[in-house]
């Protein structure tokens, strides 16, 4: 699916200290992750994405902190309040994942698959109508 709706998307995290925009459309798919990291990382059992081109994205108040999350990941969270916001890979380093939960309007973010389903918590179920595209990688 899509973010639905004209850029550009904002978001921020929970206390307003951070604010992002892109002024370009989001790229790729929106994904449920199911990976242990995420859910590690969030505190939540999935985790909702949305890719922007790296260069597209920019944080317009604050300064989010950030850790390695892996030898090859970095996140991005509030340094305040903690909200989790991004993801970043040097695997594919011309994007990142914001998480969908921080736009401003996450309700027009469309999920169109799931990733890490082998990873998934075996309570959770998932929408029959969205494909899984990673389902036995343990996450990122």
């Amino acid at each position: 699916m899509s973010l639905q709706g004209n850029p550009p998307h904002e978001g921020g995290c929970l206390c307003g200290a951070i604010r992002y925009r892109s002024e370009a459309p989001a790229v790729g798919r929106i994904t449920h992750c199911h990976c242990s990291m995420c859910r590690r990382a969030t505190g939540a059992p999935v985790v909702d994405w949305v890719t922007f081109r790296a260069g597209d994205l920019r944080f317009i108040a604050g300064e989010p902190a950030s850790y390695a999350s892996s030898s090859h990941a970095r996140r991005q969270f509030c340094p305040v309040c903690g909200t989790p916001l991004t993801f970043w890979s040097s695997h594919d380093p011309d994007y990142i994942d914001v998480t969908v939960g921080s736009l401003d309007q996450p309700e027009h973010a469309l999920p169109d698959c799931h990733i890490f389903v082998g990873s998934r918590l075996p309570w959770m179920h998932l929408d029959p109508e969205l494909p899984d595209l990673m389902g036995d990688i343990e996450g990122i």
